[in-house]
């Protein structure tokens, strides 16, 4: 039997970069959530290896691992710009027509002297985007044509830090709350730019999940003729950040150069003074005016309680609900429970150790929704900032957009390995030590 033989342009073509098919090896790691140390199956494309113990992600593989990046990161950072460079929104009112941009938007609060709320806006919805997207086309640009190009160990670092801070789809539901409180004053007329920002808020979420950290950084040692499979023999500590083993003695991690350590050095008083610093700003933040607004006939000073209650009396109850939730019930929710986490990481778990991960779980990801009324009022604003209607930023809105970004800081440096460490001793509250359930086997859960 002879060989068939293959055109020379299909060997070509089969050669091609997207058309490569990547294993993941059989290799060990630990558990960035609990700390297990598990054993993961080598993992083809499309496949994912989860906690045996607490269900989280540890490694995963895209099914296109080198082109799907690429694509949603050129089509999301074209969107942007297109956003950024489009019109918003016409404000029409009595004798007069507004036409926002975003740029126009974070114009108006830098000559209004709010240029702490301009940064925050820039930061948020389009630089820390911007950067994140040209980040991944430069991490995988060099992936795909494979050379090892300047930096990217520190590319790559930067850009999985940046994903969990981008609030482009936050600012996207702020301005649809927004609109149902400007449509009972003006006629509001959505521009391009809205509506190009429904595809790219989506190609956002979609590329930062299409960046699994774990199999970049082997594939960036890969190109550097190195290895990242070093096994688990005594003496080595796995990274939380690349899930990778490196030596205990060294002080930073050889895979993806972050610190190196088996828990987070000062975890609990990171997190506890960043958590005491918003309960403080939370108490101004709900005091002091967040929102003044004016006409030559009257002056209205608006607190987040006072704004809500009116929405509600008003009949925008949806809407009050919404705001009544992102400003007052998730804050609040996350200082108390982040409260107790730091109890329980101190003093010992008193719950089943599940519902207290699943709380931490939930807190790590509605903290940066509170940001909604703080956008909420930068679109009001650059709405009305005319002598015939005025909608000035109060001092609240400093405070609570510090309590959010405390907040945020808190759980980012809170180490919820310390909660499964009490666990598996078997202290709670009262002091005394239970004989708990260890898993049957460390084997990861493979879909």
């Amino acid at each position: 039997m002879h060989a068939r033989s293959v055109p020379k342009n299909l060997r070509r073509w089969r050669q091609r970069p997207f058309l490569r098919r990547i294993t993941l090896p059989a290799h060990t790691v630990d558990c960035p959530e609990c700390g297990l140390r598990t054993a993961v199956p080598e993992l083809k494309q499309g496949h994912q290896a989860d906690c045996p113990r607490c269900g989280h992600e540890l490694v995963r593989v895209e099914n296109r691992p080198f082109v799907t990046p690429l694509a949603l990161a050129s089509a999301a950072l074209v969107l942007l710009l297109c956003v950024y460079g489009s019109m918003f929104m016409t404000v029409s009112m009595i004798g007069v027509n507004e036409r926002l941009t975003l740029p126009f938007m974070l114009e108006v609060l830098v000559l209004q002297d709010f240029g702490f709320l301009a940064e925050v806006m820039f930061v948020f919805t389009f630089g820390l985007p911007l950067l994140f997207l040209l980040l991944c086309l430069y991490v995988y640009a060099a992936l795909q044509i494979k050379r090892p190009l300047p930096g990217l160990i520190a590319a790559t670092r930067t850009m999985v830090r940046l994903r969990e801070w981008v609030m482009a789809d936050v600012f996207l539901i702020s301005t649809l709350v927004a609109y149902i409180k400007l449509g009972d004053v003006v006629n509001v007329a959505f521009g391009a730019a809205f509506w190009l920002m429904f595809p790219m808020v989506l190609l956002l979420l979609r590329t930062t999940q299409a960046v699994p950290e774990h199999w970049v950084y082997y594939q960036i040692h890969r190109l550097h003729g190195h290895t990242t499979v070093y096994a688990d023999t005594g003496g080595k500590t796995c990274c939380s950040r690349c899930r990778w083993f490196g030596p205990s003695e060294e002080s930073h991690c050889r895979v993806c150069g972050t610190a190196l350590f088996a828990r987070r050095p000062g975890s609990l008083r990171l997190s506890l003074a960043f958590l005491l610093a918003a309960a403080v700003f939370y108490i101004p933040a709900n005091t002091l005016p967040i929102m003044i607004s004016s006409n030559p006939t009257v002056t209205e000073v608006s607190t987040i309680m006072g704004g809500i209650l009116f929405m509600w009396d008003s009949g925008d109850r949806a809407i009050a609900a919404i705001i009544f939730s992102a400003s007052v019930v998730i804050p609040v929710l996350k200082i108390f429970i982040m409260g107790f986490l730091l109890l329980c990481a101190r003093y010992g778990v008193p719950w089943d150790i599940k519902k207290v991960s699943l709380l931490y779980r939930i807190t790590e990801k509605i903290g940066r929704w509170s940001m909604i009324d703080i956008f909420v009022v930068i679109i009001l604003m650059s709405a009305f900032h005319t002598p015939i209607a005025r909608v000035t930023p109060g001092p609240a809105s400093l405070y609570f957009c510090l309590v959010v970004l405390l907040t945020m800081l808190s759980v980012h440096f809170f180490d919820p390995r310390l909660l499964w460490d009490k666990y598996e001793a078997g202290e709670t509250w009262t002091g005394t030590r239970l004989k708990l359930p260890r898993p049957s086997e460390n084997a990861a859960s493979t879909k």
